[in-house]
């Protein structure tokens, strides 16, 4: 049985004083959002300057750091008493402006870019194309790292419904890139202004006839237009691609696992765990959020029933039974998520894995983020 699935173990302290990437990965709803900032506090409480880079739509992250919110522009977070260089930033993924700086960096020309930007075929395919939020994540993530401004960059991962689409955006986009549809309709004829039509069957064009009847746009000329303007920036995608991975794939770059004590989560934390060591990326770790805290076994269940059996019937002796019977709920909550926890990750190897514990509310200030920053740098979640 490996240590890590025997029990909390170990911490993120030397992740967050040495890495340079640290990706917080996982399903929908397991407080990704909530550990990357708690990762960022700590990283500038270690002397860091460090940018936490969110997809969160809810905007808890500006809301926790005192911050009214945040867009694509870094926004600096008055944190107290840190220690000299230590800063911490957050900022928001605009993924329209994200799509529209990669068209400017790899369209052959102004013109041409403004063509492709205005194009209603570019505005659709930009904010509906699976994968696309992911990708164009992973692009944000290396124009910061090309700046070369953060000693420490945290990504909050889009809220998807797979922690692994995340990984799969580069290949899917460079895919699409690659699609017979699309060298089909990019053939050097089309370049020299020839009609969708004369390249694809005449079923397929009268479907694009009828298709554009019924939205009401002329959607040949729009195709035709949009790929005749792409062409030739195809191979740049795939290069930006290809650069992403490889920088995800650095030893300083490292994805934090998080993922709740419930068993569909677990499932798929231990799914992307191995998948990160099939792709050759590194783990720092993995944190299981809002476990319940054990409670001493001492007095049994046996002697707690006993004392139940005792109570009057009165008022005061039901509600002293009513909350003796609650003790026994709370403390096999506990002992069946760490069962879970452990049969879930059994014979997953990974540098550490953290439990942190049930709060009594959201956190929404740096207090509870501090509190969570603890709970990772030190491994103590009691």
């Amino acid at each position: 049985m490996t240590a890590a699935s025997q029990g909390a173990v170990g911490d993120l302290a030397e992740d967050v004083r040495s890495a340079h990437i640290l990706v917080a990965t996982g399903s929908g709803g397991v407080g990704k959002t909530t550990t990357a900032a708690a990762i960022g506090l700590a990283a500038a409480r270690a002397g860091r300057r460090t940018l936490v880079l969110t997809i969160d739509p809810a905007r808890r992250l500006a809301q926790a750091m005192g911050l009214d919110g945040l867009d694509d522009a870094p926004r600096r977070v008055e944190v107290p008493d840190l220690p000299e260089g230590g800063e911490l930033w957050a900022m928001m993924l605009d993924m329209q402006t994200t799509f529209d700086r990669l068209i400017d960096r790899h369209a052959t020309s102004e013109e041409n870019a403004a063509a492709i930007k205005a194009n209603r075929i570019y505005r659709t395919m930009s904010g509906s194309l699976a994968g696309t939020q992911e990708y164009m994540a992973m692009e944000r993530l290396h124009e910061l790292h090309d700046a070369d401004e953060w000693d420490l960059l945290v990504v909050d991962t889009p809220p998807t419904r797979s922690a692994l689409d995340f990984l799969d955006a580069p290949r899917r986009m460079s895919s699409f890139m690659e699609g017979r549809l699309l060298q089909l309709l990019i053939r050097p004829g089309m370049a020299a202004g020839k009609g969708v039509g004369r390249f694809v069957g005449a079923g397929a064009s009268a479907f694009m006839r009828v298709a554009g009847r019924v939205t009401g746009m002329d959607l040949i000329e729009d195709i035709g237009d949009f790929f005749r303007n792409f062409e030739g920036m195809y191979e740049g995608f795939k290069q930006r691609a290809d650069q992403v991975l490889a920088l995800l794939r650095e030893p300083t770059s490292r994805f934090v696992v998080v993922t709740s004590p419930e068993p569909p989560p677990l499932r798929e934390a231990k799914f992307f765990l191995e998948r990160l060591e099939k792709e050759g990326l590194h783990a720092a770790g993995i944190v299981v959020n809002q476990i319940r805290p054990e409670l001493p076994r001492d007095p049994t269940d046996a002697q707690i029933d006993r004392a139940i059996t005792a109570q009057t019937e009165d008022r005061d002796g039901q509600a002293v039974a009513g909350a003796l019977r609650l003790l026994i709920d709370v403390r096999n909550v506990a002992a069946r998520q760490r069962r879970d926890v452990s049969a879930a990750l059994y014979g997953v190897s990974v540098p550490a894995r953290l439990h942190v514990p049930l709060l009594a509310g959201d956190v929404n200030d740096l207090a509870g983020l501090d509190r969570i920053a603890t709970a990772l740098t030190t491994g103590e979640g009691r």
